[in-house]
């Protein structure tokens, strides 16, 4: 392909995308042989991002190089690490690793924030909640998140071992529409390119079957965890998340701008888009741990895709925790869908029949204003084609009401 087809095949992946998530690899950030930051790059790649948040996109970086700027100050300049130096290592680095991404955003007057995440906070639902409010909260004040495995106190049992599947997990995690994997490689190959140069090149990958999982091939570079079968293992769960994911080369500064102007890249398209994928996600959970009642109301407005608010609410059974599966039922108990639940069975008992408002007085703390939100609720009826997709449910005045609701 030519760079102006590449060009073209990543701006139809791109140009409508409100959400990215950006990996960076260790390689990339840090120079292997005096362990420092490579800070012209970096700068760079901040200018990239900058300029995608001037055209309304929110950025989330997920970035590897804690340990690998840590290693040189234990005297660890190569060599395998223990388990006990890799967490000191990253004790070390992952102060020095925030500080160089605040030191470039504010170049550009973009703010930041460090996230340090383990497997349980993107897949224990509880956590998984919390960690994607959070998210979710910087992005919508314009604050780039720049998020990094928590490897000072994970054992090597409960470790993603790469950032190609943590930015996996985060990309399913805040509905990103892409996620780009900045690499030592420009994509896919039949073949590993470097011992094969005749490998055939992969521009565009539309499903994962057996063909491609036999494509991928071993760790390289010194300070890199994971090879291509990680990146390929990444793209299985963002494309089931709804999100397109790219492999591309981000050696050479301005990686972003590179990639958009036709850069070898391999794409790998998701079947669904984020909120449909989501929805069924939580569709395939396991049975409920509870049941919500609403009113008729409530009802009546959640066949138009609203949120469903306490003030909607009129029973509560069940011992479910925050972030649990619950049915929403009718006052016949008929099943009208599932969501997780923001609260606890306690806390939403509570809360049941009131105005949002109230919450703080009644519990002792602000929680959401939605226990459970649209984004995170399936209707088990049908909805309309033009219901709006996140509105509320649950009746606290005029500007909550859908056009037939009727008095709760």
């Amino acid at each position: 392909m030519s760079n102006a087809s590449f060009a073209s095949l990543t701006r139809g992946y791109l140009n409508e995308a409100r959400v990215l998530v950006v990996k960076v690899g260790s390689a990339l950030l840090v120079d292997g042989e005096t362990g420092a930051v490579r800070s012209q790059w970096l700068e760079s790649l901040a200018a990239d991002i900058a300029g995608l948040a001037r055209q309304n996109c929110r950025v989330v970086v997920v970035s590897s190089g804690a340990i690998a700027l840590g290693r040189h100050q234990l005297e660890r300049g190569s060599g395998k690490l223990k388990l006990e130096e890799k967490q000191a290592a990253a004790a070390i680095g992952q102060i020095r690793l925030a500080s160089e991404w605040q030191r470039v955003f504010r170049q550009f007057d973009l703010d930041t924030a460090q996230i340090l995440l383990s497997p349980d906070d993107t897949e224990t639902r509880r956590r998984h909640l919390n960690a994607r409010a959070t998210l979710q909260t910087l992005l919508g004040r314009g604050i780039i998140p720049v998020v990094n495995e928590n490897d000072t106190v994970a054992t090597m049992e409960i470790r993603y071992g790469d950032n190609d599947r943590l930015a996996a997990r985060v990309a399913q995690m805040v509905s990103a529409d892409a996620l780009i994997l900045l690499s030592d490689i420009d994509g896919l190959y039949s073949t590993d390119p470097r011992q094969n140069p005749d490998g055939e090149h992969l521009a565009e990958i539309t499903s994962i079957d057996d063909r491609i999982l036999a494509m991928a091939g071993p760790a390289n570079a010194d300070y890199a965890s994971g090879g291509m079968i990680t990146k390929i293992e990444a793209a299985r769960i963002a494309t089931n998340a709804g999100c397109h994911m790219v492999i591309c080369n981000g050696h050479a500064s301005s990686p972003i701008d590179r990639l958009m102007a036709g850069g070898r890249c391999s794409w790998f398209r998701a079947a669904s888009n984020p909120p449909q994928a989501r929805k069924q996600w939580i569709a395939a959970g396991l049975k409920p741990t509870g049941t919500i009642t609403i009113d008729a109301g409530a009802a009546r407005a959640l066949s138009l895709g609203k949120s469903l608010l306490a003030a909607g609410i009129t029973g509560i059974d069940g011992g479910f925790e925050r972030g649990d599966l619950v049915a929403v039922c009718d006052a016949s108990g008929a099943e009208l869908g599932r969501g997780l639940s923001h609260y606890s069975a306690e806390d939403a008992a509570r809360i049941a029949g009131c105005n949002s408002s109230a919450i703080q007085g009644i519990l002792g703390y602000r929680g959401r204003d939605e226990v459970i939100h649209a984004d995170d609720l399936v209707l088990t009826q049908k909805r309309g084609e033009n219901a709006p997709a996140d509105h509320h449910l649950g009746i606290e005045g005029s500007d909550n009401r859908g056009p037939h609701d009727g008095d709760n």
